[in-house]
């Protein structure tokens, strides 16, 4: 982060917070009147670590984390619930620079307890979990789907 411009610092948090927050800003009013909605906003476990690397997208994703705290507790009055998603290194499109990298993959594959990164369809199931009646009593909280990456240091 010591060598990251302004210009190269703000664009990132315009892509991952400030474009939550306006697509947020659309989605709820129609929530807020119906007095039922769940947001869904997917961080990454990044939010929720340092690294010498990419500084700025963890600073960006734990900004993420925060904003589904905040707009948890102002629209719970509401029945609005605001979620978070954070996955590791799944394999996408975004992260295939990653994934496709063989000393990158084994590395990561070695130090997560599940051995291997994940699909994008184990992603969705806690999606579907947040935005069912059987994630109605959960807000304000980050789901962290990661093999067990963050727990093994």
């Amino acid at each position: 982060m010591a060598g990251i411009s302004d210009e190269q610092f703000r664009k990132i948090l315009e892509n991952n917070v400030l474009a939550n927050h306006w697509l947020i800003q659309m989605a709820a009013p129609g929530m807020l009147t119906r007095n039922d909605g769940a947001i869904i906003i997917i961080s990454s476990i990044g939010g929720l670590k340092g690294s010498p690397v990419i500084g700025a997208y963890n600073v960006s994703k734990a900004a993420d984390l925060q904003l589904a705290r905040n707009l948890a507790v102002e629209w719970g009055k509401h029945n609005v619930r605001v979620n978070c998603i954070a996955p590791g290194l799944i394999r996408t499109d975004f992260a295939r620079a990653l994934w496709e990298n063989p000393q990158t993959l084994k590395a990561v594959n070695a130090r997560t307890p599940l051995g291997r990164i994940g699909e994008v369809d184990e992603i969705a199931g806690a999606a579907v979990y947040l935005a069912s009646k059987a994630g109605s009593f959960m807000t304000g909280q980050a789901i962290v789907i990661d093999g067990g990456a963050t727990i093994a240091g």
